[in-house]
C-alpha cells in the first residue's frame, strides 16, 4: 500500500467533505470572509467535490498500489496550481490572511502533488 497517498488522499478527500457538508464554516478556516454570497456557496461546493474526487481517486490508487497513484498526485497538484493561478488573479483584493492561505495552501498542495509524483514515478521504475 502506497502510504503517502493514502494520508494525501485522506487529507484531501476529508477538505471536500468539509466544503460539502458546511462550506460556509469551511470557508471561516481559509479566510477572513464569509460566504455569504450562494455563488460563493456554489464556488466552494464544486472544490469539495473535486477534493473529494481527487482525495477518493489517490485513496483507491494507494490500497490497489498501481501505478495510477502517479497519475492522481498530479491531478491533485493541478487542483492546487488551478487554485493558484486564480488566486493570482485577484492577490490584491485578498486581506493577509487570504493572501496567506490561498496562495501558501496552493504552494504546499502543488509541492505535495509534485513531490507524491516524483517519488511515485521512481518507485514504478525500480
Amino acid at each position: 500500500m502506497n502510504r503517502a497517498a493514502l494520508v494525501v488522499g485522506s487529507i484531501r478527500a476529508l477538505s471536500g467533505v468539509s466544503f460539502l457538508v458546511a462550506p460556509q464554516r469551511a470557508q471561516l478556516i481559509w479566510s477572513d470572509r464569509p460566504a455569504d454570497d450562494p455563488t460563493a456557496r456554489i464556488l466552494l461546493r464544486s472544490m469539495g467535490y473535486r477534493d473529494l474526487l481527487v482525495g477518493g481517486g489517490l485513496i483507491a490508487a494507494a490500497v490497489r498500489d498501481n501505478d495510477s497513484v502517479l497519475g492522481w498526485f498530479l491531478a491533485s497538484a493541478g487542483a492546487d496550481l488551478s487554485d493558484l493561478v486564480g488566486g493570482l488573479a485577484v492577490k490584491d483584493e485578498l486581506s493577509k490572511k487570504d493572501h496567506v492561505m490561498a496562495m501558501g495552501g496552493a504552494v504546499v498542495g502543488i509541492t505535495i502533488g509534485l513531490a507524491g509524483a516524483v517519488t511515485s514515478w521512481r518507485a514504478a521504475r525500480r
